[in-house]
């Protein structure tokens, strides 16, 4: 008997289509690699068994199933998106217990194009830090559950890297898709502002953007394309861009390889005074060097991050966690979390949440991206924290793990530029390594297809050993 669990979106949805396979069966499987697997990585707060079986039969069902591009696809959400008919903890027992009346936009897409949600993926409280740990659980990175599975995506990742679902939905403020896919050894995408709909709050004065989890490049293509509104040709398999969410590339999602690129090779951290480990480092540049030797021109060059960047960034960080707080019982939020927003209220009195910074670092930015089509950073600085009860512990610890662990990704937020994070060779400890791919304003498709490109060159393990041995 074929195997579904364990398999790529891509290929799921094209058995499905053809009627090789029912959605019940696929999510079925799933369902069954949770309940056995789960216990030791704690990816899910809610599993939505029952539920999901009958959303599966709902979709085969479907008049227009061999038209959808994730037909009978199993999918998680972050908890911090509303699902409808299930609550939306945001990682709190603070937050209200009270289901959802309607689907977030994005979970909406998801499951217009076919997917079935089969749960909810744990998050620090309130989406906060890069460690996905508090009263509802502790996610475990499926490589090492001894190590975090990073934050604040971490379940979502999780659930991904463990193979419980070929694709998962989380969001990004500070790095917290790509962060726990440097861990996981995922494709995390956080897309450009404006490409994918946010809607979640304050946002964190625009620094948020939702957007996949994924194993492959296709698969996080496909998810991405579905999420930005883009139509599906099954004719041929591919996605076109629709004529209301065309945005600055519009056209078919097929990697184009039509062009040397010239790249931007960068070790340097944005974050005065915290470097990035040789390890790491040293991963990044054997990437540029497969890039160059791939025909792309690349060079080292560093963006022109301004001193302020730390204060300005850990301004907008907690100044958004304080109006993610607003109307909570700060009785019931963990330490870390009441001090973090008190240090937003405290910025905000100082002035330091101003609209202007995003502007100001963009025009500081400009030249360079208009002399480089696309930056490759290392993703991560170190290696990840031990997996364990840091929302026990002190505000000042927490924000100085997560500074040294993952200095690379903040300034992508706050410019709104397009940013993603994908394996790339492993470490000495037998983890993933994880380079970073920056770009211009509506190029998430051209970071794609240099992950297409890599992706053939230096091939990775898609999900940790315990998944590949239950397959």
């Amino acid at each position: 008997m074929t195997q579904w669990a364990g398999r790529t979106a891509t290929d799921i949805a094209e058995a499905v289509r053809r009627g090789v396979v029912t959605p019940r069966e696929v999510v079925a499987e799933h369902l069954a690699r949770i309940d056995g697997q789960d216990g030791r990585i704690g990816a899910f707060r809610v599993v939505r068994a029952a539920a999901a079986l009958a959303e599966a039969e709902a979709v085969r069902a479907r008049a227009d199933l061999s038209q959808l591009p994730l037909a009978g696809v199993p999918v998680a959400v972050k908890d911090n998106l509303p699902v409808r008919g299930e609550t939306t903890r945001n990682g709190s027992a603070a937050t209200p217990a009270t289901p959802a009346a309607e689907d977030h936009v994005t979970v909406a897409r998801l499951r217009a194009a076919g997917a079935v949600v089969v749960g909810l993926t744990h998050v620090p409280e309130l989406c906060v830090f890069g460690t996905t740990d508090g009263v509802h659980g502790i996610a475990r990175n499926p490589w090492d559950p001894t190590r975090t599975a990073g934050g604040s995506s971490g379940g979502s990742a999780a659930a991904v890297a463990a193979g419980l679902v070929p694709i998962a939905l989380g969001n990004d403020g500070m790095g917290s898709l790509r962060i726990p896919a440097a861990h996981c050894g995922l494709i995390g995408l956080k897309p450009g502002t404006g490409r994918v709909p946010v809607d979640l709050g304050g946002g964190w004065f625009g620094m948020s953007e939702n957007g996949p989890l994924a194993t492959t490049s296709a698969d996080a293509r496909l998810m991405f394309s579905v999420l930005a509104g883009e139509r599906f040709d099954a004719a041929d398999g591919e996605l076109v861009a629709s004529g209301a969410d065309q945005g600055p590339r519009a056209g078919r999602t097929t990697p184009s390889g039509s062009r040397p690129l010239k790249i931007a090779f960068s070790a340097r951290s944005p974050i005065a005074g915290v470097r990035v480990g040789g390890t790491y480092a040293a991963l990044a540049r054997q990437a540029a060097r497969t890039l160059a030797g791939a025909g792309h021109h690349v060079a080292t060059a560093h963006p022109p991050y301004p001193l302020s960047f730390a204060t300005v960034v850990l301004a907008r960080w907690a100044g958004g966690t304080a109006q993610d707080a607003e109307g909570l019982d700060p009785r019931l939020l963990a330490p870390r979390t009441r001090r973090h927003a008190a240090v937003g209220r405290f910025a905000g009195r100082l002035g330091l949440l101003r609209t202007d910074h995003r502007a100001a670092l963009n025009k500081r930015l400009d030249p360079f991206f208009a002399e480089y089509d696309i930056l490759l950073t290392p993703a991560l600085a170190r290696r990840g924290p031990a997996a364990a009860a840091w929302h026990e512990r002190g505000w000042l610890a927490n924000v100085l793990v997560n500074t040294a662990c993952s200095p690379m990704t903040p300034p992508w937020n706050l410019s709104g530029l397009p940013a993603l994070a994908m394996p790339f060779g492993t470490l000495a400890t037998g983890l993933p390594g994880s380079v970073q791919l920056v770009g211009r304003p509506g190029s998430e498709l051209q970071l794609l297809d240099v992950v297409a490109q890599l992706e053939e060159l230096c091939p990775w393990e898609r999900t940790a050993p315990a998944a590949r041995a239950h397959r």
